[in-house]
């Protein structure tokens, strides 16, 4: 069931500032609060989603194209894109996903080189797989 009360549900009812960034009739976007690297940017939803599985199962598709199309509007707009040096999207998904805020979220990181996806100590190398 939606937390009517989570974090993000209380910015898209404006009841807690957010630094916008970038918003259309299907997301918003803004700085997070606690940035990781150079460019930090949260792209949520405005539709009450609790994680990427809820969205697939019940957003429209008017809906996930809005969704997906903001996060490559706002990496172009951030001048972020694979041809200016990349970024990375992340969704945490469930509580061993390490999910926090009980709305979809996606995490768009850039600015500079954002690193390997997991340690050394817990990443298998490609080579060592095949």
């Amino acid at each position: 069931m939606y937390d009517e009360n989570n974090v993000f549900a209380k910015i898209l009812r404006e009841e807690i500032p957010c630094k916008k960034f970038y918003e259309t009739q299907y997301a918003l976007v803004f700085e997070d609060l606690f940035p990781q690297r150079k460019i930090h940017m949260l792209v949520i939803p405005k539709g009450k989603y609790i994680d990427l599985d809820d969205f697939n199962a019940n957003a429209t598709k008017d809906e996930v194209v809005g969704f997906f199309r903001a996060i490559s509007e706002v990496s172009t707009r951030l001048k972020i894109q694979a041809t200016e040096g990349g970024y990375r999207v992340i969704s945490n998904i469930g509580s061993n996903g390490g999910q926090e805020v009980p709305h979809l979220h996606f995490h768009i990181l850039g600015g500079e080189r954002v690193g390997r996806m997991l340690s050394a100590k817990t990443r298998t190398s490609v080579k060592e797989k095949l």
